[in-house]
C-alpha cells in the first residue's frame, strides 16, 4: 500500500491531535505517515480498517496493536480470565461430554443388569424389577446420546466406536439372559443378535462406496424390540405375558423385514459406486 506526505494530506495529523512532522514523515505515536495514508487526513482508504483512536504510548488511529490481534479487543483491554479456555473448549469437543458420559454409563449398566437378572436364580420378582429399571435407563439413553451429540456438535471418535458397541451389549445381555433362563426361546435371541451382528459388518463392508441411513423402520424396530425385552426382563403373569408374547413376534418380524431392506440398501449403494468409479476412470482415460 503506498503512503501519501501527511502535508499533502492537510498538512496535519489528527492523531491526539499533534502535527505531523513532514521532515521526519511520521505521525504522533511513531507510526509512518506513509503508512497511514488513508488515516492522518480522516478517511479510510480501500481495504483499510476504519479510523480509530489511540492513546498516547499507543496505536496510532486506524492501527491495530499487538494486543488487538490477540485478543480482539482494544488495546488496554484483556478478556475476561478463563476466556481462552472456555473459547478452546467450545470450539473443540472433548471426549468427556454428556453424549460420551450417557454412553459410558450404558456400558457400566451391563453388568449390573445382567447380576440382577441372575440373582436368586433369576426367578426373583424384586430382582427382576431393578433389572428392568437398568434396561430401561439404557434403553433411555440410546435415544438420547446421539441426538445431543449431532445437535451440539459433540461427535468424537470414542462416540462412534462405544455407541454401537453400548446398544449392542445391553440388548445382547437381555437376550442370552432371558434365553439362558428359560424365558425366551433361543432362536429368538439368535434371529435377533445375528441381524444386528450382521448388518453392523455389512455397514463397514460398503462403507468405501457411501454410508446406509438409519430407516424409519430401523428406529421403530429398535423401540418395538425395547419394549418387548423390556416386558420379558419383568415378571409378568396373565394377560401381560400374552401380550408379551405379540409384542415380541412384532419386533421379530421387524428385525427380520428391516435387516431385508438394508441388504437391499448395500447392494444398491455397492452397484452405484462401482458405476461411478468406472465412470470416472473412463472420463480419466478419455
Amino acid at each position: 500500500m503506498t503512503g501519501v506526505p501527511a502535508s499533502a494530506a492537510g498538512g496535519t495529523s489528527s492523531a491526539n491531535g499533534a502535527p505531523a512532522s513532514a521532515g521526519s514523515g511520521t505521525a504522533s505515536g511513531g507510526a509512518p505517515s506513509g503508512a497511514m495514508s488513508g488515516n492522518v487526513s480522516g478517511t479510510v482508504s480501500p481495504g483499510e480498517a476504519p479510523v480509530g483512536t489511540g492513546s498516547a504510548g499507543t496505536a496510532p488511529a486506524g492501527g491495530v496493536s499487538p494486543g488487538d490481534l490477540e485478543t480482539g479487543l482494544p488495546d488496554g483491554q484483556r478478556p475476561a480470565r478463563g476466556a481462552k479456555v472456555v473459547a478452546a473448549a467450545v470450539n473443540q469437543a472433548s471426549v468427556w461430554n454428556i453424549a460420551n458420559f450417557l454412553t459410558m454409563l450404558r456400558l457400566l449398566l451391563v453388568p449390573g443388569f445382567v447380576a440382577l437378572m441372575l440373582a436368586d436364580g433369576g426367578y426373583d420378582p424384586a430382582m427382576r424389577s431393578f433389572a428392568w429399571a437398568a434396561f430401561a435407563i439404557a434403553m433411555i439413553t440410546d435415544l438420547f446420546d446421539g441426538h445431543l451429540a449431532r445437535t451440539y456438535d459433540l461427535v468424537t471418535d470414542f462416540g462412534k466406536i462405544a455407541d454401537p458397541i453400548a446398544d449392542k451389549a445391553i440388548m445382547g445381555a437381555a437376550l442370552i439372559c432371558l434365553s439362558s433362563l428359560g424365558d425366551l426361546p433361543w432362536w429368538v435371541t439368535v434371529v435377533i443378535l445375528g441381524r444386528e451382528l450382521g448388518i453392523t459388518l455389512l455397514r463397514f463392508l460398503v462403507i468405501r462406496y457411501g454410508v446406509i441411513p438409519a430407516s424409519r423402520g430401523g428406529k421403530l424396530k429398535t423401540l418395538t424390540q425395547g419394549v418387548a425385552v423390556g416386558m420379558y426382563v419383568l415378571a409378568l403373569t396373565g394377560w401381560l405375558a400374552t401380550l408379551r408374547f405379540w409384542v415380541m413376534a412384532a419386533a421379530v418380524v421387524l428385525t427380520v423385514l428391516t435387516g431385508l431392506d438394508y441388504v437391499r440398501q448395500a447392494i444398491v449403494l455397492r452397484r452405484q459406486g462401482i458405476a461411478e468409479r468406472m465412470a470416472a476412470s473412463e472420463e480419466t482415460e478419455a
